[in-house]
């Protein structure tokens, strides 16, 4: 059995609120005194968990100030939820699983998970979370076919088979599978986590099988749905964050309406981390997101308009960014990104164009079309030489780092390229370019989201690589909404992204990724609805390089050991180095980060990742403090 304590790993062992002393907050000091909130002794939990700021080479900081930060559009408010993470668990600076809002977990052959949730943990509207949050999602929203079609997610199955789901007692629950369920705890860690559990307070009033008839149906009407279940979907949002009225367990509360230009988090008055010295968490009492046009981010940054910022800035804006320190009262440190690449290109093999996605589904195509890029000079060009001129493989951080993986297919070598495609369309045109088999010219169309300036620099150098093989190359930007729209729909030929969001793989992390499993993987949108939705959509997988990596998916799924995890992942991405199923340019690309001046406890260097990382959750920003506030 294994257990996982709030002592493990950089946190203090959770003590009582009464033994720590606690502070009260002195922005709710006036709340306090006329009685609207209770004092921090009992807002915290029983036994808060008391962070390890020492041993992390941090300081103890003090209540107090706001943090100001820009968002491309009013959706991503959500990001509150990314940076906050407060997680059921949750992956430390070192990308190693430990206890968050739990105070302890037991695992017991991999298939047994007993949560035990701190005692007198509450919601930031008071109401205290207990077991009946976790029953009320799984009984009434993840296994109520109004409000969950599709049943419970694939992570709450195992080979089909739903938990036996035990309240044990009013702060301990338990999920037992049949078999391992490996994908669990990963998924409870995420940037963008499952929340297994709900404010059932807040939600029962949205219910049918909760609600007075009435009081429902005069809340439909009101709401404009149409019915009580999209009306609870749309205030169930628990990731979107928009909704102020919903309860959370971040370190901040969402108080702004849907869908405006400025939004003010509010501190959690109940939130679950102190410090050492009995200071609850955040320092920090306020953040302010303020929709801007993401070309204008960089600039606004200049301006001294921010405190902290990171999404909306490249590498190609760091010059900017530098120069704009002195007067903008801030600094720019240089992060690694966390991406498998860069920018990487995704022949996609369920495209409906029949040429071309027999085309891309020769392996000899997608080899020479990697080998015709000149790897190096894209890094000079646009990276200045700081990025890895490399294939998408697991960065160096990974336990799975492999030099050949990361150099397969990756030299430049026109010769081998032409070569190669001498096999597959021999007929060149009098302008150089090759022809299909049908007699159309080849032409490859390469979308774009077009929100970084390096992905259009990037393409353009290499049309005019690729013109010396013979291959012509166009490209164009859209929304990214559209450009997922249409590679779901098959009609996107070579969507470009970004590569693997998690370029630092560990045994048990889920392999979603290196598998047709997911439609939002490029290499094979069709492939993964299919998994996805049981075969009522896309198509199923007929590559055998692919049908190998469902095996091993499979295989990593069952798997009981992260030995035996850690052998799936292994050759899965020993097939994705010979395969070339996506074409990586440059990987550990410097990422620009915004920081004021006065801000304390935010690291200098780390690595820049969605997952796992959560991007800046790892990194705590509940600890961030100001230097001189009061």
């Amino acid at each position: 059995m294994i257990r996982l304590l709030a002592a493990a790993l950089g946190l203090l062992i959770a003590l009582p609120a009464a033994a720590l002393d606690l502070q009260e907050t002195p922005s709710l000091a006036a709340l306090v005194e006329s009685g609207a909130l209770p004092p921090v002794a009992e807002r915290a939990p029983a036994a808060p968990l008391v962070v390890d700021l020492a041993g992390r080479g941090r300081e103890i900081g003090r209540h107090g100030g706001e943090i100001r930060t820009l968002i491309g559009r009013a959706r991503d408010v959500r990001m509150a939820v990314v940076y906050g993470y407060a997680r059921l668990v949750g992956y430390d600076a070192d990308f190693t699983l430990v206890p968050d809002i739990l105070e302890s977990l037991d695992v017991e052959e991999g298939r047994r998970f007993t949560l035990r949730l701190r005692p007198g943990h509450r919601w930031s509207d008071g109401h205290p979370f207990t077991a009946e949050d976790f029953r009320y999602w799984w009984e009434d929203v993840a296994n109520n076919p109004e409000l969950s079609p599709a049943g419970p997610p694939s992570l709450m199955l195992v080979d089909g088979a739903p938990p036996v789901f035990t309240i044990i007692d009013e702060t301990t629950v338990r999920y037992e599978w049949p078999a391992p369920n490996p994908q669990f705890l990963p998924a409870l860690a995420a940037a963008r986590p499952p929340f297994i559990y709900r404010p059932a307070h807040h939600l029962k009033q949205f219910h049918a099988a909760h609600a007075e008839p009435d009081a429902l149906a005069a809340r439909v009407a009101a709401s404009g749905e149409r019915g009580w279940a999209p009306m609870h979907n749309r205030r169930d949002a628990m990731y979107d964050f928009d909704d102020p009225a919903l309860p959370t367990l971040q370190p901040w509360r969402q108080t702004s309406a849907r869908n405006g230009q400025r939004y003010i988090l509010q501190r959690n008055p109940f939130y679950h981390r102190v410090d050492p010295e009995g200071r609850q968490l955040p320092y920090v009492d306020r953040i302010e997101m303020t929709v801007a046009a993401p070309g204008l981010i960089p600039a606004r940054v200049n301006r001294g308009e921010v405190d902290l910022q990171v999404r909306g800035l490249s590498f190609s804006d760091g010059a900017v960014l530098k120069r704009g320190e002195a007067a903008g009262g801030y600094v720019t440190y240089l992060w690694t990104s966390g991406y498998g690449s860069e920018i990487a290109l995704y022949p996609s093999l369920t495209v409906r164009d029949p040429a071309y996605r027999a085309l891309f589904r020769d392996v000899r195509f997608r080899r020479a079309l990697s080998l015709g890029i000149n790897r190096r000079a894209i890094n000079r060009s646009l990276f200045f030489g700081l990025a890895e001129p490399v294939q998408m493989a697991a960065l160096p951080q990974s336990p799975f780092f492999d030099e050949d993986h990361a150099g397969a297919w990756a030299h430049h070598d026109p010769a081998q390229a032409n070569a190669l495609l001498d096999e597959i369309v021999p007929d060149r045109g009098r302008d150089g370019f090759r022809r299909l088999p049908d007699g159309r010219l080849l032409e490859i169309v390469a979308e774009t989201a077009g929100e970084r300036r390096e992905e259009i620099d990037a393409l353009e150098l290499i049309a005019e690589m690729w013109r010396e093989i013979g291959v012509r190359l166009i490209f164009r930007p859209l929304d990214r909404d559209i450009l997922r729209n249409r590679a779901f729909a098959g009609e996107a030929m070579m969507p470009v992204w970004f590569g693997w969001n998690r370029g630092v793989p560990t045994p048990e992390a889920p392999p979603t990724e290196l598998a047709p499993v997911d439609q939002s993987v490029f290499s094979w949108p069709h492939w993964g609805q299919h998994h996805q939705t049981a075969g009522a959509a896309g198509e199923p997988v007929d590559l055998p390089e692919a049908e190998r990596l469902m095996a091993l998916f499979a295989d990593w799924s069952r798997a009981a050991t992260p030995a035996a995890q850690a052998a799936a992942v292994a050759e899965m991405l020993a097939i994705h180095a010979d395969q070339v199923f996506a074409i990586g340019l440059v990987s550990a690309a410097p990422q620009p980060i915004a920081v004021s001046r006065r801000l304390r406890n935010f690291p200098e260097r780390a690595v820049f990742a969605w997952d796992p990382g959560a991007h800046l959750g790892v990194h705590r920003i509940d600890e961030l403090f100001y230097a001189d506030a009061p």
